[in-house]
């Protein structure tokens, strides 16, 4: 049987990562969970640690800046669904022996400048070159925070009546990394305006500043219990994962879903469902019902764009999207279309 690209689906955690965790220690409060960002282990006098970890990206076609910035900002965004920044880094680095020196250096420079920019600072892992390694993951790390245990968000504490924010639009990094990757495509059959908006939104894929923009001025009112950064899946995978995660339903309406037309473009072109692609810079949020405006209000503020798309239910209710005014079963698709879209485009010739 074919293994399925990208994250394992529900069935295969639930058999292997979630059901053998090693050694039972009381202190982890959070631990391996589908639908969770994060880690947490509590600390004596009511501060908590979270944890999560990604592969590290190093993709030729984006060159080594928009690889260094991926593999930064991808676990950061894990670690801003927690309401906090992330503060200490582990990078293990397992790199092609056809990597140049100079190219290393330059590389490890970004991954430097990007970390000093968010406050992480790097406290150790390994490097080294692998013959024979054309993969463009190379190698993993992990993001660490320290903070009062009361303020760290996790999916799981997402509430019944809560209303679900995203920000940004669907499929923002899908339609970055594939205009950046085949440009004489995207240029040709979407025209050069489309291209230079997909490529400039490259950057906008940190959701850090929208988690912090989102969770300011609380005054401990607690107004947001989760958020969930938008990864596989898309965001309608994100909202399907929160649901899961904190064990409720979900109704979402299709037509308040953030799509823009240069994101739609590009996803047109590959054939893509833009709601189910891999869309890392927007985030998930879940809130009061009564705290949407002023949640909303301070991402404009900050100049994020949020959209208010449906509300969390009993479990009972299912997981339903509405289409045409009619609410069905929400798709949960195991394997992300975006990893076919850019093989296949590579496949063919595609440039």
């Amino acid at each position: 049987m074919e293994k399925q690209l990208g994250k394992i689906g529900i069935p295969l955690f639930d058999r292997t990562i979630a059901a053998m965790g090693g050694h039972q220690r009381p202190e982890v409060s959070t631990g391996p969970s589908f639908g969770v960002d994060v880690s947490v282990v509590d600390l004596p006098g009511g501060i908590a640690m979270a944890m999560t970890s990604d592969p590290l990206s190093l993709i030729p076609s984006l060159g080594l800046e928009a690889s260094a910035w991926l593999s930064v900002h991808l676990m950061a965004n894990d670690m801003a669904t927690t309401g906090h920044p992330p503060m200490y880094g582990q990078f293990v680095l397992n790199l092609p022996d056809t990597l140049t020196e100079p190219d290393f250096k330059q590389y490890w420079e970004y991954i430097h400048r990007f970390c000093a920019d968010i406050g992480v600072a790097i406290t150790g892992g390994h490097t080294g070159f692998v013959a024979h390694q054309h993969s463009t993951i190379s190698g993993g790390g992990t993001l660490v925070t320290v903070a009062p245990r009361h303020t760290l968000l996790t999916a799981s504490s997402a509430r019944t009546g809560d209303a679900i924010l995203v920000t940004k639009q669907c499929a923002l990094s899908s339609a970055a990394i594939l205009a950046m990757s085949f440009p004489d495509t995207v240029r040709n059959k979407a025209g050069a305006e489309v291209y230079r908006l997909a490529c400039e939104s490259f950057y906008h894929t940190s959701a850090l500043p929208d988690a912090l923009a989102a969770v300011a001025d609380q005054n401990g009112s607690r107004q947001i219990s989760a958020m969930h950064d938008v990864t596989e899946g898309g965001v309608l995978g994100a909202i399907y994962e929160l649901a899961v995660a904190s064990g409720h339903g979900v109704l979402i309406e299709n037509e308040k879903l953030p799509i823009h037309p240069v994101q739609q473009q590009i996803c047109r072109i590959f054939g893509l469902d833009l709601r189910y692609c891999v869309g890392a810079g927007a985030m998930v949020i879940a809130c009061q019902p009564t705290a949407a405006s002023a949640i909303k209000g301070r991402l404009g503020a900050a100049g994020i764009a949020c959209a208010e798309v449906g509300q969390l239910t009993d479990a009972a209710n299912g997981i339903k999207l509405i289409e045409h005014g009619k609410a069905t079963d929400m798709p949960y698709h195991d394997e992300d279309p975006y990893w076919a879209a850019f093989h296949n485009a590579h496949q063919n010739g595609w440039n």
